[in-house]
């Protein structure tokens, strides 16, 4: 079973990111770039009705509003490509699709002339309410994707927006609520389905850096429970029988010895003489990236043949995981990396992102995720772990053991944060 795992863990791929199929960041970047594509193909099929249509328009009207939609819409294309501000750019272009559908019977010049086929903008009525369910809460979007064809059928029954038939006004209109409605359903699935992956897999960790805290608890009581039996008790008991000036003084120097086990005991993690090899370590973090939300970059190309205490693999494993998923959970959206280098003698593991990148004096002290999870923990095996942030700027978290002999200056947070 053992062989099993380190060859699956082996063979995932170095150097390449390692991507999850489904979370809710992607979900909702892809429904945006698809909604974008999809309308510029939609304006563009728009055209030929646009410039037969337009002449019987006020000019101001058609400069204003087919220049606020082309703008808009090429908003949305910009914040889909970059992948920020997805909300505000998608919002933006329904908005506007808005206010041109009810300005437009204002605009008519010769309500005689106006045309009995569909309408130019009817082209593009379809991408407002998906645009709208990409920008707006389950609720807002579906009162969008219903109120925008109903006003588009009320307007095609007047004068200016032809006097066409009941008929065709309410197939129009249903057909745009029907596929709206099918785009917000879709949307509104995939949105929960992603939703739902991301808890499971936020849970997961939780209880996984609630089993490390308990299994080093319980590996430090195991500690102290034997330094008592052996040191304490047996220090006890000779100071009960000593009765000679030789026996009390034996008794007290087995006294200091057992304080200083003690002592010890506080500030030293267990000891094992098991080792564990620095390619495994790799493996082991480019496992916990697949198994991510986000895709991580892992480059374990700098890694030397050598072994490294069972401890300190631990103790670095689980602080790359917690800075991987502090990441995920506060950078947005960002490329993220993690770089594996060094042998036996020194390693170095670095997680880095070029996100947001956040004020490391405003983290409150209750927040324990970087100061115990990293931070601590690093230290506990005699690492350091250096966090190099700022606001707007990204983060990179340095993991090295044994810790760094020479400090560089205060460029970033060690293990006083």
């Amino acid at each position: 079973m053992a062989d099993v795992a380190r060859n699956l863990l082996a063979s995932v791929p170095r150097g390449r990111p390692v991507r999850n199929p489904l979370s809710l960041v992607r979900v909702t970047t892809a429904i945006a770039r698809t909604a974008a594509g999809f309308g510029v193909a939609f304006m563009l099929q728009s055209v030929p009705a646009m410039i037969e249509q337009l002449p019987n328009m006020r000019p101001a009207w058609s400069v204003t509003m087919v220049g606020a939609l082309v703008a808009s819409l090429a908003l949305t294309v910009v914040v889909s490509v970059i992948d920020r501000g997805l909300r505000i750019g998608h919002v933006t272009f329904a908005v506007v699709y808005l206010i041109a559908l009810i300005s437009w019977p204002f605009a008519v010049i010769d309500p005689a002339q106006a045309p009995s086929s569909s309408y130019w903008l009817y082209y593009t009525l379809t991408i407002a309410t998906a645009m709208a369910t990409v920008g707006l809460g389950i609720r807002l979007a579906t009162a969008y994707v219903v109120l925008a064809p109903v006003i588009y059928g009320i307007i095609r029954i007047t004068p200016p927006g032809g006097e066409v038939t009941i008929t065709q006004t309410v197939l129009d209109s249903v057909y745009a609520i029907i596929l709206g409605g099918a785009i917000t359903i879709i949307t509104a699935i995939l949105r929960n389905a992603a939703s739902s992956v991301d808890r499971a897999q936020a849970t997961a960790l939780q209880r996984y850096g609630h089993a490390v805290r308990q299994h080093a608890t319980e590996a430090e009581r195991v500690q102290v429970d034997a330094i008592v039996h052996d040191s304490v008790l047996t220090t006890l008991l000779s100071a009960a029988r000593a009765e000679t000036a030789e026996a009390k003084e034996l008794a007290a120097l087995m006294a200091g010895n057992a304080i200083g086990h003690l002592r010890d005991a506080l500030s030293e993690a267990p000891q094992s003489d098991a080792e564990v090899s620095v390619a495994a370590l790799a493996n082991r973090i480019a496992d916990a990236a697949a198994a991510l939300s986000e895709p991580i970059t892992v480059d374990s190309d700098g890694v030397r043949p050598g072994r490294i205490p069972v401890a300190v693999g631990e103790a670095v494993y689980s602080a790359a995981v917690q800075a991987m998923v502090n990441s995920l959970q506060h950078a947005g959206p960002a490329r993220r990396w993690a770089v594996v280098r060094g042998g036996g003698d020194d390693i170095v593991v670095e997680v880095g992102d070029d996100g947001c990148g956040f004020d490391p004096d405003a983290v409150p002290t209750e927040r324990l995720g970087v100061r115990v999870s990293i931070l601590e923990r690093v230290a506990s095996v005699g690492g350091a772990a250096v966090i190099d942030t700022a606001l707007g700027e990204g983060t990179v978290v340095a993991l090295h053991w044994p810790a760094p002999k020479v400090s560089k200056g205060p460029t970033a947070t060690e293990v006083t944060s």
